[in-house]
């Protein structure tokens, strides 16, 4: 998704633009990683310095509801990224533990899962995969 995209979903959803608004998409769009709202309030308090994190969290909350933002959750913390796509194309990642960067799979494991029950409808699912990517898995610890 590009940051034009982001702010359009937001405009069709009722919400005003504002710089703040824009400026937490942009961290996201720069980065292909997961960031924590820590992170991205790290970003941005130099342009915002009376920002509160509470403000990043609501905003963050928004993003993920309208599908700007993809979460997933990594050492106990919410952890957020631009979704890739705007058109919310199904899809899954693997994700780096160390730098947080991911990578989407070209396959969803549910088209081969055949265990689900007959009697049970799947309204859907999550599944990720995680480990170091390879100039993590290169560096000494």
């Amino acid at each position: 998704m590009k940051v034009e995209e982001a702010l359009e979903i937001l405009k069709k959803n009722g919400y005003k633009y504002t710089g703040k608004r824009e400026e937490m998409i942009r961290i996201c769009a720069e980065e292909k990683r997961y960031l924590s709202a820590k992170d991205i309030m790290e970003r941005i308090k130099g342009h915002y310095p009376n920002l509160s994190l509470d403000t990043v969290y609501r905003n963050i909350s928004t993003f993920v509801r309208l599908g700007i933002l993809e979460e997933t959750e990594l050492d106990g913390e919410g952890k957020f990224r631009l979704a890739c796509s705007a058109d919310g194309h199904h899809h899954h990642h693997v994700i780096c533990t160390e730098c947080g960067k991911t990578s989407s799979l070209p396959d969803c494991p549910m088209d081969i899962l055949s265990a689900v029950p007959d009697d049970f409808q799947v309204t859907g699912h999550k599944f990720e995969i995680y480990g170091k990517c390879k100039e993590c898995a290169g560096q000494k610890n």
